[in-house]
């Protein structure tokens, strides 16, 4: 798999342009699953996260590399040289495909690193690089108000949210946010990467998979949500944070092997609390 520039036409708002094929499946797919059954997921997530990572182990993901390429606030706190030490929040850390990139670029990084699965808090415990002096890795539910048990309040200069969101309850996602906010300084900011309306992966759900808009559940019972950018401002704001940058990232990812290429979406922001001083 690789990523190369995007070929496909984008809308006058950044959004993928969708073929008569696209709209007219997405407008089709009216049914959404039972109340029952979005009741039980709710009521399971956790457990299918654990899952999820008792099936895959550390193997399902590649390690986030491009982190610091992406986000010039983590090169900053990564390469810098400061007598203070830096301090990130990894939301959703899973294995630790993105945390332990930066530790190993960084000899004065300290991550909190928090994820709703016990199993993949403890895979990243098991890691040979784990090192309790610069990691304190728990496990979390981001809806409640778990953060500030794990992190002193107003302790964290930068959050990294990397495909987590998608995974919360949309009527929760304000809740989750307000609780990062507890932790974050003044000043501080959170760096946001999520699946973007109109991915391709989006698209692949056949019938029976719709919970509401944007919002839908995968074969093994984890949830994925897809964002507009307007949608993801009016979350953030609402939890007390400010817009720096919102985007969307349009990627052709490219199996060679297969032979196909497919259109991908993510919205890619930044968010920082205010400094009322």
């Amino acid at each position: 798999m690789s990523h190369t520039d995007y070929p496909f036409q984008a809308t006058s708002s950044g959004l993928r342009e969708l073929t008569e094929v696209e709209k007219r499946k997405l407008a089709d797919d009216k049914e959404v699953v039972s109340e029952f059954k979005q009741n039980k997921l709710e009521k399971e997530a956790q457990r299918n996260w654990d899952l999820f990572y008792k099936r895959n182990s550390v193997n399902f993901f590649k390690d986030r590399h491009w982190t610091t390429r992406e986000f010039e606030e983590l090169a900053g706190i990564t390469e810098g040289s400061t007598s203070e030490t830096p301090v990130l929040l990894e939301v959703g850390c899973g294995v630790g495909n993105a945390l332990y990139p930066l530790i190993a670029e960084s000899k004065h990084l300290y991550v909190h690193a928090c994820d709703f699965s016990p199993r993949a808090v403890q895979f990243v415990k098991d890691n040979a690089a784990y090192d309790p002096h610069r990691i304190n890795a728990f496990q979390c539910d981001l809806t409640k108000d778990d953060l500030v048990a794990h992190i002193p309040e107003c302790n964290v200069d930068v959050v990294t949210m990397l495909f987590v969101l998608s995974a919360v309850h949309p009527d929760k996602m304000i809740e989750a946010l307000q609780n990062v906010h507890k932790v974050v300084r003044p000043g501080g900011c959170v760096l946001f990467r999520d699946y973007g309306l109109y991915d391709h992966a989006m698209l692949r759900f056949a019938k029976g998979h719709k919970l509401m808009d944007n919002f839908y559940v995968r074969q093994d019972g984890t949830r994925a949500y897809y964002f507009t950018k307007e949608f993801l401002n009016q979350l953030f704001v609402s939890a007390g944070f400010k817009e720096s940058t919102n985007d969307y990232v349009l990627r052709q990812t490219v199996n060679k092997k297969e032979g196909i290429s497919v259109p991908r979406v993510f919205v890619q922001a930044k968010f920082t609390k205010p400094d009322h001083r």
